[in-house]
C-alpha cells in the first residue's frame, strides 16, 4: 500500500475540506490533491503559499507536512517518471537508452538463418501487436504521459529478448515492426519531457527497424517525429529535410492510410517557422485531403493518429507563427470549440493566449494563460511548461500588470526541460 503523508491530509480534514473541496479552492484536479495526499508528487512553489493559508499553516509548517511519511519509493505514479529528475531516475533513463543502443544492434544484425523460435519472440509474435496499441491507448488518454512509462519499459526487456531469440525471416520482419512501434512510443515520453536528443535517438532506431520491416509508413511517421523535435527546438530548416524525405518515403506507402497527410501538416509548421505563407497554405491544403479517406481505417490509433481533427488549432498555430493574427484567430477559436485532449487544449489555450500579448490585450492573456496553467498544474507536462515558455516571452511589454507578473511567475514554476 502507499504511504501517505498522513498529518497533511488531516490538517485538510480538520479545515473541513474534503479532496474535492479543496481541489476546487486550488483550481487543481482532485486526483492532484490524491496525488499529494499519497506521497505520489510534490505541489509545485506557486501552489504552496494558498495551500497554506486553506490549512492555516506558515510555509515551513506546510514544508513539514510534506515532508510527513514521504515514501522512499512508491509503486505508482513516483515510479511512473523516471524521466523528470534525479540522479536515481537519470540511472533508469540511461537504462532505456541503453536498451535503445542494443535493439538498434539487433536489428542492424543478419538473419541467423535458422527457424528455432523461443520464448519470448513467440509472447511478442502472439501478443505483442495487442499490447503496444493499448499502450499507445492509456498514452493518448492520460493527462499525465508519464504513467505509461513502467508498461513501456518493461516491455523494451522482452523486445530485446524476442530480437536475440532466432527465428524465420518473417518473424524477424514483425518484430522490427514491432520495435519501431514501440520505440516511437518512447520517443514520445520523452519527448513530453522535453528530452529532444534522446527523443530523436528512439525515432532514428525507429526509422530504422521500420526500414528493415519494410513498412513505409511505420518509416514515414518516424522519420515525421524526428523532424517535430527539430520544429520544437526551432530549428525548422533542420526539420525540413527530415519531411521532404518522409513524404517521398509517405507515398510509397499504403494510400488509404493518413501518413502523408500528416507529414503535409508538419510540414506547413515548418513553413511556417520560416515565415513562407504560400508554402504553408499549400500544406496545409494538402493536409486537409486526409478527410477524403475512411475515416475508421486511415489511422491505427497508436503510431499513426492523424485524422485531420487537429488541423484547425495546427493551422491557427501556424497563422501565429506568421504574424497573421487576423488567421490565427478563427482557426485557434474553431479548434477550442471542438473535444480536445488536455494536452492539446492547453496548446491551443497558450496560442490564445500568445495572441492576446500580440494585441497587448491583458485581459485575453489572463483569460487564457489561466486555463492552460490548471491543465499544466493537473498534467506534469514538460510540453505544457514548454508551450506556456513560448508565451513568457512576450510578457515584457505588460509586466507593469500585476496579475501578468503572477503569470511570469507560476510560468517560471512549471517543468520544461527535464
Amino acid at each position: 500500500m502507499t504511504s501517505r503523508r498522513k498529518h497533511f491530509a488531516e490538517r485538510r480534514a480538520a479545515r473541513g475540506y474534503s479532496q474535492e473541496e479543496f481541489a476546487e479552492a486550488l483550481s487543481v484536479a482532485a486526483s492532484t490533491v490524491v496525488r499529494w495526499e499519497s506521497g505520489r508528487v510534490t505541489p509545485r512553489p506557486h501552489q504552496r503559499p494558498k495551500i497554506a493559508e486553506l490549512l492555516g499553516v506558515t510555509l515551513p509548517e506546510l514544508e513539514a507536512l510534506l515532508s510527513d511519511e514521504q515514501p522512499a519509493g512508491t509503486a505508482g505514479l513516483s515510479a511512473a517518471l523516471p524521466l523528470l529528475h534525479g540522479d536515481d531516475d537519470d540511472m533508469k533513463r540511461r537504462e532505456v537508452l541503453g536498451l535503445l543502443a542494443v535493439t538498434g544492434a539487433l536489428v542492424a544484425l543478419p538473419d541467423s538463418g535458422e527457424v528455432v523460435r523461443g520464448r519470448a519472440a513467440s509472447t511478442l509474435l502472439e501478443t505483442g501487436d495487442a499490447l503496444h496499441r493499448s499502450l499507445w491507448q492509456v498514452y493518448a488518454l492520460s493527462d499525465s504521459k508519464q504513467v505509461v512509462f513502467p508498461a513501456v519499459r518493461a516491455q523494451l526487456d522482452v523486445m530485446v529478448k524476442g530480437l536475440t531469440e532466432t527465428r524465420t525471416t518473417a518473424d524477424r520482419f514483425r518484430l522490427c515492426r514491432m520495435t519501431a512501434d514501440l520505440y516511437q512510443l518512447v520517443g514520445e515520453l520523452f519527448f513530453d519531457a522535453n528530452r529532444y536528443t534522446d527523443a530523436a535517438q528512439c525515432y532514428t532506431l525507429a526509422a530504422n527497424a521500420a526500414y528493415a520491416s519494410g513498412d513505409h509508413d511505420l518509416w514515414a511517421c518516424a522519420m515525421t517525429r524526428h523532424a517535430y523535435v527539430e520544429l520544437y527546438a526551432r530549428r525548422a530548416h533542420a526539420a525540413q529535410p527530415l519531411l521532404a524525405a518522409a513524404f517521398r518515403v509517405a507515398r510509397r506507402g499504403d494510400d488509404t492510410l493518413s501518413t502523408r497527410h500528416w507529414v503535409a501538416a508538419v510540414q506547413a509548421q515548418a513553413y511556417a517557422a520560416v515565415g513562407d505563407l504560400d508554402a504553408c497554405n499549400r500544406a496545409l491544403d494538402e493536409a486537409e485531403k486526409v478527410h477524403a479517406l475512411d475515416g475508421a481505417h486511415s489511422h491505427n490509433g497508436g503510431w499513426l493518429r492523424f485524422d485531420g481533427s487537429r488541423l484547425a488549432e495546427e493551422r491557427g498555430a501556424c497563422y501565429l507563427q506568421l504574424g497573421r493574427p487576423d488567421l490565427a484567430e478563427e482557426a485557434l477559436t474553431a479548434a477550442l470549440a471542438q473535444p480536445l485532449s488536455l494536452r492539446r487544449r492547453a496548446a491551443v489555450l497558450s496560442d490564445l493566449a500568445v495572441l492576446g500579448a500580440h494585441r497587448r490585450d491583458i485581459d485575453q492573456v489572463v483569460h487564457y494563460a489561466e486555463q492552460a496553467l490548471g491543465l499544466a498544474d493537473r498534467s506534469d507536462s514538460g510540453f505544457i511548461g514548454k508551450k506556456l515558455e513560448g508565451l513568457r516571452g512576450r510578457l515584457a511589454p505588460l509586466m507593469s500588470d500585476d496579475r501578468v507578473s503572477t503569470l511570469d511567475h507560476r510560468i517560471a514554476a512549471l517543468p520544461r526541460t527535464a
